[in-house]
């Protein structure tokens, strides 16, 4: 697709602006101790960039958002979700990551030092594993961020659930709060390696307890949680049904 020349200029300007956030944060963030300060300096750094590049973020629902151990499930458009979500929820949460990105040193080393997890997605043995994991993160309390798509494309919809992040939720006995993400990928669809002008916004849903509907188990939380994000997301369902 051809772009115009402010379009150009502008999505030159917000790669400088990342590269130059980056050089100041990582080094900052490798000698920083304690995970939570890290994870502090990343979400100010993310509020800062995108503030620089003229998108600052619209974070709806903070203010109510349930203070204790949960898993957000949130959906996936953009190589932005990443950093938004980083600027949008407290510093409290880790987030799970497929293990594909481990390739990029950077963004891998950044990843590692705010305590993320990286997941297997093509190795049964190794989900399972990861599954295992997880669930115990989850048990001892930790707050955990999920894409449940897995992967995101050009094409404009939510794809189906993993069921991973519910099973977490529903054997831990933790809340899922489910969040949407739009104008991301708008801003940087897939395939695209320079951003365009654009607005983001970020909307935190009601936590859905596991208990309070009687007892939901793992899939029971996936599609209540998939519910509550259409009718936020201006995109169609490409499964209601999600899947395993």
């Amino acid at each position: 697709m051809t772009r115009s020349l402010p379009d150009l200029c502008f999505g030159l300007y917000a790669l400088l602006v990342g590269a130059a956030v980056s050089m100041i944060t990582l080094p900052l963030m490798a000698v920083t101790p304690g995970l939570v300060r890290r994870r502090r300096i990343a979400r100010r750094a993310a509020r800062v960039l995108f503030a620089l590049i003229g998108a600052p973020l619209r974070i709806e629902g903070l203010q109510g958002m349930y203070a204790g151990p949960a898993i957000v499930v949130a959906n996936h458009a953009s190589y932005l979700d990443g950093m938004i979500l980083q600027g949008a929820l407290p510093p409290s949460f880790g987030f799970v990551i497929k293990r594909e990105i481990t390739g990029t040193p950077g963004v891998h080393l950044l990843l590692r030092l705010i305590g993320s997890e990286f997941v297997e997605r093509f190795s049964h043995t190794g989900r399972i594993r990861d599954a295992r994991r997880l669930v115990r993160r989850a048990s001892d309390g930790e707050a955990l961020a999920f894409f449940p798509e897995g992967t995101f494309d050009p094409h404009p919809g939510l794809k189906p659930f993993k069921l991973g992040a519910f099973a977490a939720a529903s054997r831990a006995g933790i809340p899922v709060i489910p969040v949407v993400i739009t104008g991301a990928r708008q801003m940087l669809p897939a395939g695209a390696w320079l951003p365009r002008p654009g607005r983001l916004h970020v909307h935190i849903g009601a936590a859905i307890h596991p208990g309070e509907l009687g007892e939901l188990d793992a899939r029971a939380l996936q599609q209540l949680a998939r519910e509550r994000i259409l009718e936020r997301l201006d995109e169609p369902d490409l499964n209601g049904h999600g899947e395993g």
